[in-house]
């Protein structure tokens, strides 16, 4: 027997290649699928955990309901009552969106807002980044805003620049 004879079959010299090339589309895969799939895994907590402390005290100064911005749209949708007072803003129990990253809550001044209306351009007031993707949140109003000027509650994605979904108020008689 001859002891430098091969003991099995000769290695197939483009494995390598194939392994490289599945773990890269592995990873690729993994990583798409994490990113699409990391807001609904990890969402946030409850608005009830995530109240701000602002003062409660105050006069209704407008209310609207969270619409669905394209009604073709599945991904992007919400609901709920938003009401507005002097020094905050308020989403109700039934408040709710689609999951998704860096979404805001923004006065703007326009009203009718759709997904055509360029909000990124208005002279908008952010509230800060959305607590909960549904339940009652608070928002304090910066100091020096008049709330009657504003015409829209939207809920918006920074990171895609998108609109989530918008509230018309209605100034309270």
């Amino acid at each position: 027997m001859n002891r430098y004879a091969p003991r099995g079959p000769a290695p197939d010299p483009a494995a390598p290649r194939y392994l490289l090339i599945g773990l890269l589309i592995g990873a690729g895969l993994g990583g798409v699928g994490g990113f699409f799939a990391y807001p609904f895994v990890a969402a946030r907590n409850s608005g009830h955990t995530a109240v701000a402390a602002v003062d409660q005290g105050g006069v209704l100064r407008a209310a609207g309901r969270f619409t669905q911005a394209d009604p073709a749209d599945r991904i992007h949708y919400g609901g709920g009552v938003v009401s507005v007072y002097d020094n905050r803003v308020e989403l109700g129990e039934d408040f709710a969106v689609g999951p998704g990253p860096k979404y805001h809550l923004y006065l703007v001044p326009q009203r009718g807002i759709d997904p055509d209306t360029r909000v990124e351009e208005t002279m908008f007031v952010d509230l800060g980044p959305l607590k909960s993707f549904s339940g009652a949140q608070t928002y304090a109003v910066p100091a020096g805003v008049a709330v009657g000027d504003y015409g829209s509650v939207v809920v918006w994605c920074e990171q895609f620049n998108t609109l989530i979904s918008p509230a018309e108020l209605s100034a309270n008689q």
